[in-house]
């Protein structure tokens, strides 16, 4: 693997690349144009690489314990110093790229930078490992919505799902790692509710999360919306099966997560009355 190769993968690319594109987007879908599709690509982009980085970064010895080759730190790839000054210029650009949209959506940016940054340390271990989800996932919907022309106020039915979508991914992202984080000491919400009650909390909030876009905007859910919550429906329990019976480190149910993710996004943009 080559040094750059490592150092990307290092980021999170996945999860991290969802959710950059999921708010690309709603960007378009809400009304953005031009040079401000590339603004929130950019801004919303350094918050996840930020987060990828510095968590590899913090979780460098605990990843070497638990054997993790999958990481490149961990492996040797690369340096647990590039992988962190990588995380600090990320970081540092957050609110650099959100000036051009003005003041409220710079710190609208920023702030889901701090809170995504808060879970790597020092919320990652604690009972309040889900709150730096469900506030970052709640602001970021919020920035694209104020950085349009005119800054709109964005829909209180648009953070909620927002927040509970950010939710139910930090159920599900942690599942596979559970026995690991467990053999080093990390303890966050998920890991206290334990696989199974992690897993139906992932569920629970991903499929209210879906609900809350069909029949949050005002008028009567159209065909997409309908056809996005049959989906997650069936999505979701599949997800959850395949978990179950999945050897070693199962990621369907975080797969799920993402591809739920995505069809709530859509239906957001088919919807045509997020603002």
């Amino acid at each position: 693997m080559s040094r750059a190769l490592a150092v990307i993968k290092s980021s999170h690319p996945e999860p991290g690349g969802a959710v950059t594109v999921a708010m690309t987007l709603l960007a378009i879908g809400v009304g953005h144009r031009g040079w401000s599709i590339l603004g929130v690509f950019l801004a919303v982009g350094a918050t996840q690489l930020a987060v990828g980085w510095v968590n590899d970064w913090l979780d460098a010895d605990r990843d070497r314990v638990t054997g993790r080759t999958d990481k490149p730190v961990a492996s040797g790839a690369v340096s647990r110093r590039t992988v962190g000054i990588a995380g600090l210029v990320a970081a540092l650009a957050i609110p650099l790229l959100g000036l051009p949209f003005g003041l409220w959506p710079t710190i609208l940016i920023t702030l889901v930078g701090v809170f995504a940054l808060l879970y790597d340390w020092p919320l990652k271990s604690t009972a309040l490992s889900v709150v730096p989800y469900i506030v970052a996932f709640g602001l970021l919907p919020a920035f694209v919505v104020v950085a349009l022309p005119g800054r709109p106020a964005p829909p209180a039915w648009l953070v909620a799902a927002g927040a509970l979508l950010g939710a139910g991914a930090h159920f599900a992202n942690v599942l596979p790692d559970l026995a690991d984080d467990a053999a080093t000491g990390v303890r966050g919400l998920p890991h206290r509710l334990g696989a199974t009650g992690s897993t139906v909390a992932a569920a629970l909030l991903l499929l209210s999360a879906t609900l809350t876009l069909v029949f949050g905007p005002p008028g009567p859910p159209s065909w997409a919306g309908w056809a996005g919550a049959a989906a997650a429906v069936v999505v979701l329990p599949f997800g959850w099966y395949a978990t179950t019976r999945a050897r070693g480190r199962g990621v369907a149910m975080f797969r799920a997560v993402i591809v739920v993710a995505l069809i709530d996004v859509l239906l957001l943009i088919f919807s045509g009355r997020v603002v």
